[in-house]
């Protein structure tokens, strides 16, 4: 089986290669799994930034959030990323997600 390509929008992958080296090997291999097709291990759907839209949730050292996008049969698209400080999503955080979702929608 082919694995799709991963497409990192705007700062996503910056702000991966900003965070510790255990949580980085942790987002790639649960990427590299919704690459192969298969679900990562802890995720949810996130639907307040768009159809499809789903968060990897790591759990290393503090929690950190990947949001993407894998409903394109071209690629998966890594919209954003992020250390989580509080219990609930900041509103920046979703506005920049929905930014760069309306950005891949465009073309």
């Amino acid at each position: 089986m082919k694995l799709k390509s991963v497409i990192f929008i705007r700062r996503s992958q910056s702000a991966i290669r900003g965070f510790p080296f255990e949580v980085r090997k942790a987002i790639g291999w649960q990427l590299q799994k919704v690459q192969a097709g298969q679900e990562s291990d802890d995720w949810k759907p996130m639907s307040i930034i768009g159809v499809g839209v789903k968060e990897i949730r790591i759990h290393k050292l503090n929690e950190y959030r990947v949001i993407y996008v894998e409903k394109f049969s071209e690629a998966i698209y890594v919209l954003h990323a992020f250390e989580k400080k509080t219990s609930r999503m900041s509103r920046i955080n979703v506005q920049i997600a929905r930014m760069a979702y309306a950005e891949i929608k465009k073309n």
